[in-house]
């Protein structure tokens, strides 16, 4: 199946970026909170932001930039998931639908390399 060899092929640099998403959510998480817990969230927030951009570098070696780079539209179904857990964010089916068609693309771009 190509989608399974795709992912094969390109699985350490999968990781990484999926890494790299959730890192750069948590620094703008740590923004966000800086608002209301102080300056110090600010400084973690730089901290995971600049892991995730070393991890998102990193993962270049190990992957397809056609395969990688889509796969950080994963932030976007981070940040849904994050603003409704730790924001009380509102969660609207145009959200879920949203979050939806976000990963069936990722599934889709991901599978999509052939060697």
């Amino acid at each position: 199946m190509q989608i399974l060899d795709s992912i094969k092929r390109n699985k350490k640099g999968i990781v990484l970026i999926l890494f790299s998403s959730i890192a750069v959510c948590i620094g703008q998480l740590f923004w966000k909170l800086s608002y209301i817990q102080g300056d110090i969230y600010i400084l973690l927030g730089f901290v995971f932001y600049i892991i995730g951009a070393l991890a998102m570098i990193l993962s270049y070696r190990y992957g397809k930039v056609s395969v990688l780079q889509p796969l950080l539209s994963f932030n976007y179904v981070l940040s849904v998931i994050i603003g409704f857990i730790v924001l009380n964010e509102s969660l609207t089916s145009t959200k879920i639908l949203g979050v939806f068609l976000i990963m069936l693309g990722i599934f889709f771009i991901a599978g999509g390399d052939k060697e």
